[in-house]
């Protein structure tokens, strides 16, 4: 069989997709022309690789016995060609990542420019998402890695990094009764709050608390809920990184929460068994370091106090 390579990197991708659409979609081919392929890979092998279902495809016995023999040293080819790669000072090409909308206003963009400065010839792109859509993006292989809270991340294709734990606090007017308050009850306090919408990781947040029926409006941007809190009596609820200076702009003061304890996991995923290229390594390596920078500064402050 012709271009035996190919198919074989065709078959591991079908098999990590659980679909031929899926693993298409990733390819960048269509479903049609895969499957033809897959055909092709069977006919030439005398056996079938995968048993068809409502929802996909699994591996047949032999699909596993095949996927078993080749996945490492495919996984360890591809690991070796980037390694040499590096060792030669390759520093272009392309890296693309997806991220929820509040990590990209103090979070992400940061972490971007400085791999920028490090990889200046390096096409990076970055989508803003609610937490399923940049789930869907990572585990169909459209961007390499995504920036989400854990508790969005229900499946088992892919897998996590820890980054870092945030809390959340009240956002309010400079010119509201409660802007001055050293911490906020929220049981206690009435609310009308301007929130994201249903699929966003935060409205989980509310409702599970039994915050949502506090909600008075939807937006779908950050930038749109602080102007929506300055221009009216409403509050929203934010993590607690975010900058000072985003709030001052727009007349906003943050409170701290004193209950319920609102507190969230931020992540990076990718698809499993997918090798993450050094493009991908550095801008984690990047994000890992942020973190430890602002926890060191937070650390000194706190002892200067």
């Amino acid at each position: 069989m012709k271009n035996i390579d190919l198919a074989l990197r065709q078959f591991i991708a079908i098999a990590g997709a659980g679909s031929v659409s899926r693993a298409a979609d990733a390819l960048g081919l269509t479903q049609s022309g895969l499957s033809k392929q897959l055909s092709l890979l069977e006919e030439g092998l005398g056996q079938t690789l995968f048993e068809r279902h409502g929802r996909g495809v699994v591996l047949s016995s032999a699909g596993k016995t095949l996927h078993d023999a080749i996945k490492t040293s495919y996984e360890l080819i591809d690991a070796t060609v980037v390694r040499l790669r590096e060792e030669q000072g390759i520093t272009e090409g392309r890296l693309r990542i997806a991220t929820i909308h509040p990590l990209s206003s103090y979070f992400i963009t940061g972490v971007i420019a400085k791999f920028m400065a490090q990889r200046p010839n390096v096409n990076v792109s970055m989508i803003g998402r609610s937490s399923p859509d940049v789930i869907a993006l990572v585990e169909t292989g459209k961007v390499e890695i995504g920036f989400v809270y854990d508790e969005a991340v229900a499946t088992a294709n892919v897998e996590e990094t820890i980054l870092f734990d945030e809390k959340m606090s009240l956002v309010v007017s400079e010119d509201s009764v409660l802007a001055n308050a050293d911490s906020v009850d929220l049981r206690e306090t009435q609310l009308s709050l301007v929130v994201f919408p249903a699929p966003y990781s935060q409205r989980r947040m509310l409702q599970l608390h039994g915050l949502d029926s506090h909600a008075v409006a939807e937006v779908d941007t950050l930038d749109a809920m602080l102007k929506l809190v300055s221009l009216t009596s409403g509050q929203c609820i934010l993590p607690d990184h975010i900058s000072g200076d985003a709030f001052a702009e727009h007349r906003l003061v943050a409170i701290p929460i004193s209950a319920p304890l609102l507190r969230r996991r931020v992540v990076a995923i990718h698809r499993k068994g997918r090798t993450l290229s050094s493009l991908a390594n550095l801008i984690l390596e990047i994000a890992r370091a942020t973190i430890k920078s602002r926890g060191d500064v937070i650390a000194s402050r706190s002892a200067k106090l």
